[in-house]
């Protein structure tokens, strides 16, 4: 397996391969690491790794004219994950090229990166500015009837998001086919879907393609459902349940 040292960039989402991840980036920990990647040498790769949390926090708490605690020596770059900070995100994360790192004039900055490759985390090393990870790449298999597969998650996607958005609204007309094959279709559609972080998380870490369509496939059906008796249902139901943040 091939291995490396990267930074490592903690969020409460999941990133997938072929995906593009837009970034707001102002707390230090994370200007230290954009710090590093522009200081690299012209044509250099620019990589970092995003991981899903598990549990903490992926921003300290700060307030204007505060210094950010976690540029504070007690503190350090693994504030807010606990002693072992590898505990605290998903074992499982994607490699992330940064296309774009432009500087704003309050010292942040807004990045475009596009992920690129899964990843599974050996170690975490939070003695620099900022978070560092040994990983080591995830090849995958295709698996079975990959083929059939895929076309079955889009058909059921395009009724998913028929229900959700309408006609009007929708990410993929009907005539659509992305390029790329089922490995595409797999991570599009895992990115498209409206799920929480561990069910995201879960398709990220499927063994091949053919078994993240097949949850994708059972998903879609799923949600489907629901969606399609939502109408019937009295507002009220709609508006009771716990509020989650983004």
């Amino acid at each position: 397996m091939t291995t490396a040292r990267l930074p490592l960039f903690p969020l409460n989402s999941v990133l997938f391969p072929g995906l593009v991840l837009p970034l707001n980036v102002f707390e230090e920990r994370y200007r230290a690491l954009m710090r590093s990647l522009l200081a690299l040498e012209e044509g250099a790769e620019r990589r970092f790794v995003v991981v899903a949390i598990r549990d903490g926090r992926e921003v300290a708490a700060t307030a204007p004219g505060l210094p950010d605690p976690t540029s504070l020596p007690e503190r350090g770059p693994a504030a807010g994950f606990g002693d072992d900070p590898i505990r605290a995100f998903h074992p499982v994360g994607c490699i992330a090229d940064a296309a774009a790192i432009r500087p704003r004039e309050d010292g942040g900055y807004e990045v475009v990166g596009t992920g690129t490759t899964r990843v599974r985390l050996l170690s975490v090393d939070a003695d620099g500015p900022f978070l560092t990870a040994e990983v080591e790449e995830l090849p995958e298999e295709t698996g079975d009837d990959a083929g059939a597969l895929s076309e079955g998650v889009l058909r059921a996607f395009r009724s998913y998001q028929k229900r959700l958005a309408g006609l009007r609204e929708r990410t993929l007309t009907t005539g659509d086919t992305p390029p790329g094959g089922p490995l595409v279709v797999s991570y599009l559609v895992a990115s498209a879907l409206i799920l929480d972080t561990p069910a995201k998380q879960r398709l990220l870490e499927a063994p091949d393609t053919a078994a993240r369509l097949t949850e994708e496939l059972r998903l879609l059906r799923a949600e489907t459902a629901v969606l399609r008796h939502l109408p019937s249902l009295p507002a009220v139901n709609l508006t009771t349940g716990p509020t989650h943040p983004n």
